[in-house]
């Protein structure tokens, strides 16, 4: 069993502001293939927004790409996500993935909020 514990978000920030959301996975018998941040909007999908492989590869929306960076301490099991000039379209709720070899695994969100 794998659990994804997000830190960072439930948090109100004014558009233009920066904000650091971390996840760290705990658990046993699985291997990161890769780890990355989605967000929902009220009334909207999930989309994804960053994501890191075990090889540090990195893939962005383009609706993030350029403010937000994703890093991550492979193999300690934690992706962060740095977000910069923050828009109050990047209002949602965040949820940490995490790929196994044979499943995805998702952590329980957190908000952010953006005001303008």
């Amino acid at each position: 069993q794998v659990q994804l514990v997000e830190s960072g978000g439930d948090d109100l920030v004014q558009a233009g502001g920066s904000l650091s959301l971390s996840c760290a996975a705990s658990g046993s018998d699985f291997t990161i293939r890769a780890m990355g941040w989605y967000r929902q909007a009220p009334g909207q999908n999930r989309v994804l927004l960053a994501m890191i492989n075990s090889d540090g590869n990195t893939n962005y929306a383009a609706s993030v790409k350029g403010r937000f960076t994703i890093s991550s301490d492979f193999p300690k099991t934690t992706v962060h996500l740095q977000m910069n000039s923050l828009k109050p379209e990047d209002t949602g709720t965040y949820y940490c993935l995490l790929e196994d070899r044979t499943r995805d695994y998702w952590g329980r969100g957190t908000q952010i909020t953006v005001s303008s």
